[in-house]
Order: structure tokens, then C-alpha cells, then sequence
């Protein structure tokens, strides 16, 4: 069964194609933490934005997750057709890795916002104590977790007003405790850093949130984000004044830089 998704597109059928891949508890067009910030861009841009399995009105993946970031790179390399740019949030950053990888001659251009492809740095410091801690916390998690409680967590520990539990939202919300962790994930740098497409890495500044967020969350995600950027060959990008979701944070930035880049590869590829 094909992975849903939602297409915005003014273009009439002739704007170059985005591939966007949300993170967890959340879903392609979720306007909280999904792409529904970057729908103004289909004025010039056909827009795909796919519910990873899991999320959405997308089917569970068949692997006994919920999501699995190997299925994600397979749908996402279905999706791309002959050509299209790639976006990422998240977790989705390395199911899109993995398709860039497989398919450097469709890809167009590549950005990662907040990348969780810790692998990518895991010799940093900073990225290897927050694997670390992953790990342990991981662990120590019951065998399953109620989707209430899921919810409650993903807003509760980092300090974020809480969510309507909405269906929708709390399949996301059971799905992010259920799904194959992406911080396990290798990560094809060498085939990446080898890719002549061009490459953006979008992170937050992460000096709004509490301090402990920062420190356990911001902290190895800007890590990860600066050293991802440096091994692959991508411009990286901080948006002040963000954290893990600049793109719907502050949209008016990420949208500009996002038309700017795809702009330059099409001029570029013609």
C-alpha cells in the first residue's frame, strides 16, 4: 500500500518537484510541526508532502514498527520520479539520506532541518553523550506506552504547551514510541560528500527553549547539524531566535532560503 500524500502546486504541472519528509508525531501537511508553513512555495514549486508510514493517513510500515526510516527511503525514492528536490525534518532526514544515496542523479538539491542522523557525528563529544543517553532512556521504556501519555511526554519534558490529543495526533504520538530509532541509522556520507547537488543543513539557535531542553535536546542536535553539514558538503543555516522547528518557527526564513537554493539548482541543472 502506497504511503499518502498531499500536493500543492499553482503551478499549473510545470514547477520543478519537492519531495518534504516530516519527523515524528507529526505528519506531511500537520501544521504544528509537519510542512503546512511551506504551502506559499507551490507558486512556484510542485509540493509532495508525505505521511511517513506511521503518521497520517499513511499505513504502519510491515516491518513490526510503526515507522521504519528503511521503508522511509524506499517510499521517498518512489516519489522522486525522474527528478525533485528532497526536504527532511527530523527523523525524516535519513530515510531522504539513504534515497539521495541510492539516487544521486534525481536528486536536485538536498536540505536537512534539524537532521537526527546522529551517526553522521557520533564521534562528536557532544552527539556521542547524547547517544549515550538515548540509549539508557531507551532502555528503560516500558513495552508500551500509553498514546496519551506519548503525547503528554513529547510536549511535557521539553517544556511546549500541550497538543490536542486528536486522533491524529495521538497515532503520531504512539508512532514516535514505536518506530525503528533513527539515531542508529548509518549514514551514507561518503556518497553524499561524493553528490555535485547542492546541500542545505537548517538548524535552530535553540536559545528560547528552557535550559534543560537545550541541553539535552538543542545541544547534540546543533552538533549533529554542524558536523552532517561539514562531512557532506552542505551550506548549514541557523535561524535565530528557532529551535528544533524552524520551519514552522519562522517560516518567512526557511521558505527563503528554500526558494533561493531550489532556484539556483534549476538554474544550475538547465
Amino acid at each position: 500500500m502506497s504511503v499518502h500524500v498531499t500536493v500543492w502546486d499553482e503551478t499549473g504541472g510545470g514547477g520543478e518537484p519537492v519531495v518534504l519528509v516530516h519527523g515524528s508525531t507529526s505528519w506531511g501537511d500537520d501544521p504544528v510541526f509537519g510542512f503546512a508553513a511551506q504551502r506559499p512555495l507551490a507558486r512556484r514549486f510542485r509540493l509532495v508532502a508525505m505521511d511517513r508510514r506511521g503518521y497520517g493517513d499513511s499505513p504502519d510500515s510491515s516491518t513490526g514498527f510503526a515507522g521504519d526510516y528503511e521503508v522511509d527511503t524506499e517510499d521517498v525514492l518512489a516519489l522522486m520520479g525522474e527528478g525533485a528536490h528532497l526536504v527532511a525534518h527530523s527523523y525524516g532526514a535519513v530515510g531522504v539520506m539513504w534515497a539521495a544515496a541510492r539516487r544521486p542523479e534525481a536528486v536536485l538539491s538536498m536540505t536537512l532541518v534539524e537532521p537526527g542522523c546522529y551517526q553522521a557525528a557520533a564521534d562528536d563529544p557532544v552527539v556521542a553523550k547524547a547517544l549515550a543517553a538515548n540509549r539508557a532512556a531507551y532502555a528503560a521504556l516500558p513495552e508500551d506506552v500509553p498514546a496519551d501519555v506519548s503525547l503528554r511526554a513529547a510536549t511535557e519534558s521539553v517544556g511546549l504547551p500541550p497538543l490536542e490529543p486528536t486522533p491524529r495526533r495521538l497515532r503520531a504520538a504512539r508512532s514516535a514510541f514505536r518506530e525503528r530509532v533513527c539515531w542508529e541509522a548509518a549514514i551514507p556520507v561518503a556518497e553524499l560528500a561524493a553528490a555535485p547537488w547542492p546541500k542545505l543543513v537548517i538548524s535552530g539557535t535553540w536559545e528560547n527553549v528552557p535550559a534543560l531542553y537545550r541541553e539535552r535536546g538543542g545541544e547534540p542536535l546543533m552538533a549533529c547539524a554542524r558536523v552532517t553539514a561539514e562531512r557532506i558538503g552542505a551550506r548549514r543555516l541557523q535561524i535565530p531566535g528557532t529551535a528544533h522547528w524552524p520551519h514552522t518557527e519562522n517560516p518567512e526564513a526557511v521558505n527563503a532560503a528554500l526558494e533561493e537554493l531550489w532556484t539556483n539548482a534549476v538554474t544550475r541543472n538547465a
